[in-house]
């Protein structure tokens, strides 16, 4: 079998077979990866332990933290206790719950109507933030190659200002008798 065939029948599995853990298995959030193909976990009682992913895990399938997996306890394991046998993604978990598989411990503790709230919220907060941002250009990227420079108007320079404007106007009225004389 190819890799490309292997890796199709490994995602189909993960993907398609909602799974239900068995009596020795049990419902798992990874909480870190420590290489070599190992994820520390913690269940829904607290206890943190090291799980092995399978052979035919590797390369094919990625999990990382904060996703659950069901497992499968190793007896002989003194760091390593339990292998991944299954990977849960958010249909599964739906799954889970629904048919009551799902542990106590890992439940959310917010009823759907604080969620809602929280969420009309996050939306308010939203259009401020856009509101705010649009005027405010403190949120701009600052180029810390280039020197500062402070400008300030003061009287000093308004008066420039003026006395340059005059000379232009001097200027631009000297240039229209000089063309009338060339023509003349």
């Amino acid at each position: 079998m190819s890799q490309a065939t292997k890796r199709k029948h490994v995602v189909k599995e993960v993907f398609g077979d909602f799974v239900t853990p068995t009596e020795n298995q049990q419902i798992v959030k990874v909480i870190g990866s420590r290489g070599n193909n190992l994820h520390e976990t913690i269940t829904a009682q607290g206890e943190t332990f090291l799980v092995s992913m399978p052979t035919k895990f590797r390369k094919n399938i990625w999990i990382k933290r904060g996703n659950y997996v069901i497992v499968d306890p190793i007896e002989e394991g003194e760091k390593v206790k339990a292998e991944i046998s299954s990977i849960l993604y958010k249909d599964h978990i739906q799954y889970l719950q629904k048919q009551q598989h799902w542990p106590e411990g890992f439940m959310d503790k917010t009823p759907e109507v604080d969620q809602s709230k929280k969420q009309q919220e996050k939306l308010e907060d939203k259009e401020e933030y856009i509101s705010n941002s649009e005027d405010d250009e403190s949120d701009l990227f600052v180029n810390t190659n280039r020197c500062k420079y402070q400008y300030s108007e003061s009287e000093e320079d308004e008066e420039e200002d003026e006395d340059d404007s005059e000379e232009e106007d001097n200027e631009s009225s000297g240039r229209r008798e000089n063309t009338l004389e060339l023509q003349s």
